[in-house]
């Protein structure tokens, strides 16, 4: 036997707790019971999106969101911003092509955020343009944007700042009225520990006034108007047939996020990827990020290792699952996550994980090592006991 540990970046773990809740007998979609369990979930999910406007669960992964979100905002002709730091801010770029709107692309070393000056130029040099699309967290190269900054130039013009926090949602702290984050995407299968296939948006009231005023939505599945107009309260259900589970899913974790405390959740999320720096920086593998993100923590594989067969020992033979890189990072780096149902010795088995791998490479690596730095800073987690 060997049991396997699930270490990436997405899907995740899925609490014991979820899963017993999902697998209760299926209830139908068009009823009071499951109108009921609707309300309740979208009422949670403003309240981790800090918003009083209306939020909306969509039966798809996060890129259907992303796509809905383009396609609802912007209009054939139409002049966006995207901000194209890795693999998944490219998309905006691909999905905007789709629908020949034109794409001012920012384009960012990948490993780097993009910096404010950037977007306030593209803004400047752009007045048109609806929105600025950019990922809070970039997976791909576990790298932060500066979301909040970039909402700030946004905040009082003619123009959104539309966010995919698919790895940063229930994260970071990033509240939407605050910063004036207009659209907030997500999906089910990364902080939410759910699997693949609900994606939630939370949406401005500015973004509703200017996806209302676009003439010509091309979309029948992922027009925003339709879904908004029954599930606000009151109607409590979605147009098209939902993720009945999944949604029932989120409820369960939701109400696990509020029992834990945001404030506490945020700051175990912290500690977590401070705590597998760490251990990293220790072993002395290059961090790829910059300004590494709260959620995943990429680093670079010696080079003396066969970066491909590493991964690959690693789940077939260790049955540790990490991700790869993508791109110009294929068979370099390793991602791993610190996000969702993860705690302290998760970090512990990442740390370890790597050690037992690097030596079966013969790479000349010291045991524990990386398991000690990590420990010293996870122990912060527990309090102490006085004698």
């Amino acid at each position: 036997m060997m049991k396997q540990y699930l270490l990436s970046p997405g899907p995740t773990v899925i609490p014991e707790q979820v899963l017993l809740r999902m697998a209760a007998p299926i209830i139908h979609h068009r009823t009071p019971q499951f109108s009921k369990i609707f309300a309740e979930t979208r009422t949670m999910l403003q309240k981790l999106h800090q918003t009083t406007s209306d939020t909306l669960m969509l039966s798809c992964s996060g890129t259907g969101a992303m796509e809905a979100a383009v396609m609802n905002v912007c209009t054939t002709g139409d002049t966006m911003i995207y901000v194209n730091a890795g693999k998944f801010g490219e998309r905006w770029g691909n999905i905007a092509a789709k629908h020949h709107i034109h794409a001012i692309e920012i384009k960012v070393t990948w490993g780097d955020a993009v910096t404010v000056d950037a977007v306030k130029a593209a803004l400047d040099a752009h007045p048109q343009a609806k929105a600025v699309f950019v990922q809070a967290s970039e997976t791909s190269t576990t790298t932060e944007n500066p979301i909040q900054a970039i909402a700030a130039l946004t905040k009082d013009i003619d123009c959104l700042t539309v966010v995919d926090a698919i790895t940063a949602l229930g994260v970071i702290d990033m509240p939407m009225d605050d910063w004036g984050l207009d659209i907030v995407i997500s999906g089910s299968q990364k902080a939410f520990m759910l699997p693949p296939g609900l994606a939630t948006m939370g949406i401005s009231e500015k973004a509703w006034a200017m996806i209302e005023s676009n003439p010509d939505c091309q979309t029948f599945y992922f027009d925003l108007l339709t879904e908004r107009k029954v599930q606000q309260a009151g109607k409590d259900t979605t147009a098209w047939t939902p993720a009945i589970s999944l949604i029932v899913g989120l409820n369960e974790v939701l109400n696990m996020m509020f029992s834990e405390g945001l404030d506490q959740l945020y700051a175990r999320h912290t500690l977590l990827a401070k705590g597998t720096r760490a251990g990293f920086n220790a072993l002395g593998m290059k961090l790829v990020s910059k300004v590494p993100a709260t959620s995943a923590t990429g680093v670079f594989i010696p080079e003396t290792v066969d970066g491909g067969a590493f991964v690959k020992y690693l789940r077939d033979v260790m049955g540790v699952t990490f991700a790869g890189g993508q791109d110009d990072l294929k068979n370099r780096i390793i991602r791993v996550a610190h996000l969702g149902y993860y705690d302290v010795f998760d970090v512990c088995n990442i740390m370890s994980a790597v050690e037992i791998a690097l030596n079966r490479f013969g790479y000349p690596v010291q045991m524990g090592v990386g398991v000690a730095a990590a420990q010293t800073v996870l122990a912060e987690r527990f309090p102490k006991v006085e004698a």
